[in-house]
């Protein structure tokens, strides 16, 4: 298969492997997937498995021809890609082994030899030169060995990302990506999110047309789209807005009050709902699921003074990978002594940001008065927010809303007549309650100051403490007038006709501007609220919590140079340009300042 007119692929399909790693079902299989540049010389892309080494020996002879090759570039050390290190040294003698120096380390752990009469050990920084081609190396540690590599052909602009952007089946499977690669994110790389945010960084600087994975299909189209899903994926955010519910039942009891929750979380707008029997489910998708939804019940029998085998077992494999920044429903079934809310809540103890609702279910052997309770209130404590997105449930006149306005943070929605716009500001104020009025302040140099003085409304989105970063690139970071900051989303609409956001808030007021009050570099809305909806219990952000809590600490140390103040992205060298443009936040040389 041809990716380049010099990069070919060379890898191999495995359809006979049932259990990739030994326990996650693959039922289409899995790719090893190696690579040939060919330039003056001629580099190899990694090896594979050991099932397949005369069949990978064959590829790179049919590829090349008469020609040999001059390296072989060792990304990763797991067998998968490896095993056929020492058999492609037999075979090409000549040929350079170019890795990292832990790599080397376990070469002579698995083969006896670090070839050091024939190896070239790279690290961050450093460059390969093939001829036209030009390859940089950017250590990767933990993703998810120690010794791991990326590579970056800057000439054909392709990224080897080694294990990162992978997926279980072939290729050639038709399926969606996204379903098997979140697997196998979450079951292999889920545990070390932040040295994936740490590689993210560095590859926001390059300019990636081509991803070339060692498992999985090379991704050539749509890159914004798998990027922003590992970005999610590796900082723990929650991929969509649903609820997962995770059980086990001995005799019955449990499983009839998650089905009589689950009626109920329909009937009050769950937008999506997952519902695993942990004794019968792949284990390996649950955990999936929990890291893709918002929710997540956990419903389970006391068991020996603990919770049944499976609930623990899954838990164990939610905690093992840093499973955080969820809201967590509790039932607890038990005949005498239940205690499997109080164990469950221990086994998370550790995990960041977890919400739990006021309510847990308790059952006494089978449900009663008292435990139906329970679960409607539980029902309506977890749609919440569901509801009041909803124009038939919603109350649209709750001024409770206007509570939740304090110096905080604001995304300020607005439409120019042919797209959705939105901006981040932290200057909305309520000035009198008799009638209620609203102030919102906006730089004039905002393409949404500009929309509202035409049209005369807003809507204010009043951002809550579990908004990730990504919410601050996306509406602070990039204009309106160039970008479509809603292009990936499925808006919600008020009654005004402007989008309110779907997460991330607590509430939004609708807003209709009744005076303007010229501030030079700004300008003053003095609105009226039309519509307020409240959504959730959540603490508004403020601006110390993004501060100290959501913004990125800047990596400084060990390093010379200039760091933006806005994203903390971090520029290394002498002097930082004065043309110069942070590649994140699109902010000038104005916005950095140097490195103490």
């Amino acid at each position: 298969m041809e990716i380049t007119n010099d990069i070919k692929y060379i890898g191999v399909n495995d359809r006979k492997v049932d259990l990739f790693e030994g326990q996650y079902r693959v039922p289409n299989g899995i790719s090893y997937n190696s690579y040939v540049i060919l330039d003056e010389k001629i580099a190899v892309m990694d090896t594979v498995d050991a099932a397949f080494t005369h069949e990978w020996l064959d590829n790179i002879r049919d590829t090349l021809g008469e020609r040999t090759p001059d390296y072989l570039i060792v990304q990763h050390m797991e067998p998968d890609h490896a095993a056929n290190i020492m058999n492609f040294a037999k075979a090409y003698p000549e040929a350079k082994i170019v890795s990292s120096a832990k790599a080397f380390n376990m070469m002579q752990n698995f083969f006896g030899t670090d070839f050091a009469d024939r190896r070239i050990i790279v690290g961050e920084g450093d460059t390969l030169t093939l001829g036209s081609h030009t390859l940089a190396f950017v250590a990767a540690p933990m993703v998810h060995w120690p010794e791991v590599i990326v590579t970056y052909d800057s000439k054909d602009k392709v990224l080897f990302s080694a294990d990162g952007f992978g997926k279980f089946g072939t290729p050639d499977t038709d399926e969606p990506w996204a379903d098997e690669a979140r697997r196998y994110f979450i079951g292999i790389v889920g545990k070390y999110g932040a040295q994936v945010q740490a590689l993210l960084k560095k590859a926001a600087g390059l300019d990636i047309q081509i991803i070339c994975p060692l498992h999985g299909p090379v991704l050539t189209e749509n890159l914004g789209y798998y990027l922003n899903l590992y970005n999610t994926w590796s900082s723990y955010q929650a991929e969509e807005e649903g609820i997962v519910i995770a059980y086990t039942s001995v005799y019955g009891n449990t499983k009839k009050a998650v089905q009589l929750l689950a009626e109920k979380l329909r009937a009050n707008g769950c937008p999506k709902l997952i519902v695993h029997d942990l004794a019968r489910t792949d284990m390996a998708q649950v955990v999936a699921d929990a890291f893709r939804y918002s929710k997540l019940v956990l419903a389970t029998t006391t068991y020996n003074a603990d919770v049944f085998p499976f609930m623990r077992e899954f838990i164990d494999h939610l905690t093992e990978r840093n499973f955080q920044n969820r809201t967590v429903a509790l039932i607890e079934n038990g005949s005498w002594a239940p205690l499997a809310a109080k164990v469950m809540k221990e086994m998370l103890e550790k995990q960041k940001n977890i919400t739990y609702t006021d309510t847990t279910v308790h059952i006494l052997s089978a449900l009663n008065e008292e435990s139906l309770k329970q679960i409607d209130t539980l029902a309506g404590e977890l749609c919440k927010e569901y509801l009041a997105q909803q124009d038939s449930t919603a109350n649209k006149n709750d001024l409770t809303a206007l509570f939740n306005i304090g110096y905080g943070l604001y995304v300020v929605t607005s439409n120019d007549g042919k797209k959705d716009n939105g901006l981040i500001v932290n200057t909305v104020t309520q000035v009198t309650n008799t009638p209620n009025r609203i102030a919102v302040t906006i730089n004039k140099e905002n393409y949404s100051h500009h929309i509202i003085k035409q049209t005369g409304k807003m809507n204010i989105n009043c951002l809550s403490t579990d908004a990730p970063f990504k919410v601050f690139e996306a509406f602070g970071f990039v204009s309106g007038r160039n970008v479509d900051k809603f292009a990936d989303c499925e808006p919600l609409r008020s009654d005004n006709g402007l989008v309110f956001l779907p997460r991330y808030i607590n509430s939004f007021l609708s807003l209709k501007v009744e005076q303007y009050i010229d501030l030079d570099t700004h300008g003053m809305f003095i609105c009226a609220a039309t519509e307020a909806r409240v959504l959730s219990d959540r603490e508004t952000m403020t601006y110390t919590y993004y501060q100290n809590n959501v913004k990125p600490k800047p990596q400084t140390e060990g390093k010379k140079g200039y760091v933006c103040k806005v994203c903390g992205f971090v520029y290394e060298g002498e002097e930082l340009p004065a043309d110069y443009v942070c590649p994140l936040c699109k902010h000038g040389a104005a916005d950095f300042e140097p490195i103490e």
